[in-house]
C-alpha cells in the first residue's frame, strides 16, 4: 500500500499541485515530529558528527546542528504545586475603583510569586456574587509557606528621598567592612532614605501625554495631607531625585525639576507608552490598601502529577487507536489516509502547543484529545458523501471534489460554533477552563486544515483509472461495469 502510495506521488502524471501540496505536508509533519521529539535528530547527528570526526577527510566539513528543543510546560496538576484562592476585603474602597483595584492587585501578587522562580505562574481575578477573589497557581514551587506569606502582603508604596553623597560613601564602606554572612543580613539603603511618604497618600496615578511631544508620561496627584507633604518634600530636594519602591523593590527615581505645589506632578522620561501604563499600574496598586485573605489552598505533589500525566496520555493513546481502527475497517482506503493525516495533525498541533507555549493541563489533554474527534467527525462527513457520490454514478475524482464540497458546509457551521463556544469559556472561565478551550480552539483549527487540505490532497493521488474499479477500497461493495 505503500509503495503504491509513493508511486502515485512521484510519477510525472502525477507530479502537479496535488504532489507537491503532498510533499510539503510531509516536510512539514517531519518539522512537526522533530520539534516534539528532537532527540530523533540529535541522537543521529550526533553519532554523524563522531563518525566524521574521526576520519581525516571528512573532519573539516561542519559538524551537523543541534535541533532545538523546546519543552512542554505542565501545569501544576501535572507537575506538582499549589492552588490558592484569595477573598479580597474592598471594604475600604469606593465601588468605582473595584475592578481598578483587583487589576492592580494583581499585578502586585503576579510579581511577588515571580521572585519565586515560579515557571509560568498564573494569576487571575475572579468574581462570585460580590466577593472578589484571586486565583494563584504556583507550579513547581518548593517553598509554599513562604510564598503564601509573601503574597498576603499588602502592596507597599513609598516615596525616599536621595542621600547626600556622604552618606552614601558611608553606608557603602561599611557593608565592604562586613563579613560575607554579615552582608546577606544588611538590609540598609545606601542611596535613599524613608521619609514617611508612602502610598496613604497618593490619591491616583494616570497615564499623560506631553501637549507638544506627544510623548508618555506619569501623572501622580496626592490627596489633601499628601500634597503638602509632597510639596515639603519637593522643596528640598530640587535638582535631586525622588525614588519609588513597591514592596521594597526600586521601580523609579525621577528627577525634581522644581518644589511642586497643589499635589500633582508629572514623571517624564523615555517611557514607551507599555513602560507607561506598567508605571501607572504599580503606583496605583501601592496606593490602594486592599489585603487579602487566604480561604482555599490544594497542594498537587510532583508524584502524583506525574501519575496523572501518564494516565491521561494512556487514555488518549486508547482513543486514538480505537478511532484508528474504526476509520480504517469501515471507511477501508479513505481510512486510511484519515489515519495518517490524524497522526500529521496529532504532530502538528503539540508543535503549535510548545511553540506558543500552551501550559498543558489535564483538562488541556481533555481539550486536545476532544479535538482530535472532532477532526475524525470531518472526515466521516467528507466519506460518507464521497460514498454517496459514488454510488451516484459519479467519477473517483468528481466525487471527491463533490464530497469536500457538500461536506464543508456542515463542517464550517459545526466548527465555528465550536470555536464560539471555546471563545466564551476562554473569556469567563477560570484557568483550568481556559486550558481547556485554548487547546480545543487550537486542535479544532488544525483539524479544519487536516480535514480539508491533508485528506484531500491524499484521496486525490488515487485517482485513476485502476481505482475507478477498485472501488470495494473506499467501502463500494457494487463495482462497475466495464
Amino acid at each position: 500500500m505503500l509503495a503504491r502510495f509513493f508511486n502515485a506521488l512521484f510519477t510525472k502524471q502525477r507530479m502537479s499541485q496535488t504532489a507537491w501540496s503532498v510533499v510539503a505536508i510531509f516536510l512539514l509533519a517531519i518539522f512537526a515530529g522533530f520539534v516534539c521529539y528532537p532527540t530523533a535528530w540529535n541522537k543521529p547527528a550526533d553519532w554523524l558528527n563522531a563518525q566524521k570526526n574521526k576520519s581525516a577527510v571528512f573532519k573539516t566539513i561542519p559538524n551537523i546542528p543541534q535541533f532545538f528543543k523546546l519543552p512542554f510546560r505542565l501545569g501544576l496538576d501535572l507537575q506538582g504545586g499549589t492552588h490558592l484562592i484569595y477573598e479580597a476585603d474592598l471594604s475600604k474602597i469606593d465601588k468605582g475603583q473595584y475592578t481598578e483595584s483587583m487589576e492592580g492587585l494583581r499585578y502586585i501578587i503576579e510579581q511577588r510569586v515571580n521572585m519565586f522562580g515560579v515557571a509560568e505562574p498564573l494569576v487571575q481575578v475572579d468574581t462570585v456574587g460580590s466577593h472578589y477573589r484571586l486565583i494563584v497557581e504556583l507550579a513547581g514551587i518548593k517553598d509554599v509557606s513562604q510564598a503564601i506569606k509573601r503574597i498576603g502582603e499588602t502592596p507597599f508604596l513609598e516615596f525616599k528621598e536621595e542621600k547626600t553623597a556622604q552618606e552614601t560613601e558611608s553606608i557603602i564602606n561599611r557593608f565592604k567592612s562586613l563579613s560575607p554572612e554579615e552582608q546577606l543580613n544588611f538590609k540598609e539603603d545606601p542611596y535613599f532614605a524613608s521619609i514617611g511618604l508612602d502610598g496613604r497618600y497618593l490619591k491616583k496615578a494616570t497615564l499623560e501625554f506631553d501637549s507638544n511631544t506627544n510623548m508618555p508620561q506619569i501623572g501622580i496627584e496626592f490627596n489633601d495631607e499628601g500634597a503638602k507633604f509632597f510639596e515639603e518634600v519637593t522643596g528640598r530636594n530640587v535638582g535631586k531625585r525622588i525614588a519609588i519602591y513597591l514592596d521594597g523593590v526600586l521601580k523609579n527615581a525621577p528627577t525634581v525639576q522644581e518644589r511642586i505645589s497643589g499635589g500633582k506632578a508629572q514623571i517624564t522620561g523615555s517611557f514607551t507608552v507599555n513602560e507607561a501604563k506598567e508605571q501607572v499600574r504599580y503606583l496605583n496598586s501601592g496606593s490602594l490598601p486592599v489585603p487579602v485573605r487566604l480561604i482555599n489552598q490544594q497542594t498537587v505533589g510532583a508524584s502524583l502529577g506525574q501519575q496523572s500525566l501518564e494516565k491521561s496520555l494512556f487514555a488518549g493513546l486508547i482513543g486514538i487507536l480505537a478511532v484508528a481502527l474504526f476509520m480504517i475497517g469501515w471507511y477501508r482506503l479513505p481510512g486510511l489516509l484519515a489515519v495518517l493525516a490524524l497522526i500529521i495533525y496529532s504532530g502538528v498541533v503539540l508543535m503549535i502547543f510548545k511553540l506558543i507555549p500552551v501550559i498543558l493541563t489535564l483538562a488541556g489533554i481533555a481539550g486536545f484529545i476532544l479535538s482530535v474527534g472532532m477532526a475524525v467527525d470531518a472526515n466521516i462527513l467528507i466519506f460518507e458523501r464521497l460514498k454517496e457520490e459514488l454510488r451516484w454514478g459519479k467519477s473517483l475524482g468528481g466525487a471527491i471534489d463533490e464530497g469536500f464540497k457538500r461536506a464543508w458546509t456542515s463542517i464550517r457551521d459545526s466548527n465555528a460554533s465550536s470555536l464560539i463556544t471555546c471563545l466564551v469559556l476562554f473569556w469567563l472561565g477560570t484557568s483550568i477552563i481556559k486550558g481547556f478551550a485554548l487547546t480545543l480552539a487550537i486542535g479544532i483549527i488544525v483539524s479544519m486544515f487536516s480535514a480539508i487540505f491533508v485528506t484531500r490532497n491524499f484521496l486525490k493521488l488515487f485517482v485513476s483509472e485502476k481505482m475507478e474499479k477498485r472501488l470495494w477500497l473506499f467501502g463500494i461493495k457494487k463495482q462497475r461495469s466495464e
